[in-house]
């Protein structure tokens, strides 16, 4: 083995044993303490003790946090909705824009990596009874809309700030898989006089399959872990009808001082959003295979 072997090896150990280093902190250290956690009983400045399977029979009782993971799904069914729609509007458009396009993306994602914070403030002014968005309304078309005072349209809000957030990511997600397809198979389609509905259902979305699973994933994974947008614009309300897991954790560990349930409800959370992906996964994968 001549030294440029040896140097090879060398880094590649190297590598390896951070990526091993990595994994074991951030993630399988926490993981195994959460555990240890949810079978005691402990209130941060205490010494911990043994309570076995208690934490679990209260957190499977917590009508609060089963209604926050119902919370969920109904989020779920207002966002994937609307982020699919318009980060394929938006892929579409950057597919047929000639130039300026490089800046058009980068503009979207602004949004993606903008202070959660600073834009929930902003959008809980906008979406207020007396902001400007009601203001139009009323000046406009003689009537406002309830943005955050009724239970479906507070969800449907928070929903919509999301998919600002996301929408340019998500979108260039999808331009990546409209760019890889041949442009022969459109130009067949073309000879056979082939309606734009069809070829959209027929040639593109299947060929953009596996794109499609990534958003969703990742829209899965968002769900289940939103926080910023809800504490700061309805801070769960109205009726708890915008109270997500993330928010109960919160509050169980740090105002109610109950870390261990805490702990518990983010190990079931962390079960059921990987459940939730995979077989959101095996739906839709079918014969395409994700890397």
């Amino acid at each position: 083995m001549d030294l440029g072997e040896i140097k090879e090896s060398q880094i590649g150990a190297a590598l390896a044993i951070s990526f091993l280093l990595f994994n074991v902190v951030f993630w399988a250290y926490p993981f195994i303490w959460l555990v240890i956690l949810s079978v005691t009983e402990w209130r941060f400045f205490d010494v911990p003790t043994f309570s076995g399977l208690k934490n679990f029979f209260i957190v499977l009782n917590d009508p609060e946090f089963w209604r926050s993971v119902w919370n969920v799904i109904r989020f779920l069914g207002y966002y994937v909705p609307i982020v699919l729609a318009c980060s394929l509007g938006f892929a579409f458009g950057l597919q047929h824009i000639g130039r300026g396009k490089v800046f058009i993306a980068l503009s979207f994602l602004v949004a993606n990596i903008s202070s959660g914070v600073a834009y929930s403030l902003v959008f809980e002014k906008i979406f207020s009874s007396t902001g400007p968005l009601n203001t139009f309304l009323a000046d406009w078309f003689g009537f406002t809309i309830p943005w955050l005072s009724s239970p479906n349209m507070a969800m449907l809000s928070i929903s919509l700030v999301v998919t600002w957030k996301f929408v340019g990511y998500y979108g260039l997600i999808l331009y990546s898989g409209l760019v890889a397809i041949p442009q022969e198979i459109y130009d067949a389609a073309e000879l056979d006089n082939t309606k734009p509905l069809t070829k959209l259902f027929k040639i593109t979305l299947p060929m953009i399959n596996a794109q499609l699973v990534m958003v969703l994933v990742f829209a899965i994974t968002v769900a289940f872990g939103i926080f910023t947008e809800p504490y700061m614009i309805t801070g769960g309300g109205p009726m708890e009808s915008t109270n997500m897991p993330l928010l109960v954790i919160y509050e169980t560990a740090f105002n109610r001082l109950q870390p261990s349930r805490a702990a518990l409800m983010a190990i079931i959370i962390a079960l059921v959003s990987y459940l939730a992906i995979k077989i959101m996964r095996k739906f839709l994968e079918k014969n395409v295979e994700l890397v």
